[in-house]
């Protein structure tokens, strides 16, 4: 599976329209439209290389698209921290303030993006903006995503 990445959608895009302009270079696995940019999975490299070299800068309801593929050759995460959350917010109304803005993958103290176009997008959107009474502030993280095991012995299992 490959991962393209749609910017500069234009408001009457449909989803509709999505799947069949890329449908026509091979399967289209998943895909979905989030505000002014899309993400579309295929089924592998060769539709995500036909897609780019034939619909980069198409013309949409009059607006270039620009597509690309996942720049990232990891499983890396982008992070979020966000501070100054009301101490009654749950993990889960939390997430469902985040994700309008891209696919979270954990949802504690840190946000996790999986694109860090997403991750951006959300600083724009959230941070100094009113949450359940209170002012929000979200910045990059700078801390490592924790993948291996406990955080203190890096033992796994406790």
């Amino acid at each position: 599976m490959v991962k393209l990445f749609i910017r500069n959608l234009p408001q009457e895009a449909t989803k509709h329209e999505i799947r069949s302009l890329f449908k026509q270079y091979g399967k289209v696995l998943e895909y979905d439209i989030i505000k002014n940019y899309d993400f579309v999975h295929t089924e592998d490299k060769t539709v995500a290389e036909d897609a780019i070299h034939n619909l980069h800068y198409y013309k949409l309801h009059g607006v270039n698209i620009n597509i690309e593929a996942n720049k990232s050759k990891s499983k890396a995460s982008t992070k979020l921290h966000v501070g100054n959350i009301s101490p009654t917010c749950t993990n889960q109304e939390l997430r469902v303030k985040f994700e309008k803005y891209g696919p979270v993958i954990e949802c504690d103290i840190v946000k996790d993006y999986e694109w860090s176009e997403d991750a951006v997008e959300t600083i724009r959107g959230l941070d100094n903006t009113e949450f359940q009474g209170k002012i929000m502030h979200v910045q990059l993280s700078t801390s490592r995503l924790q993948t291996c095991g406990c955080y203190q012995c890096k033992k796994e299992g406790h």
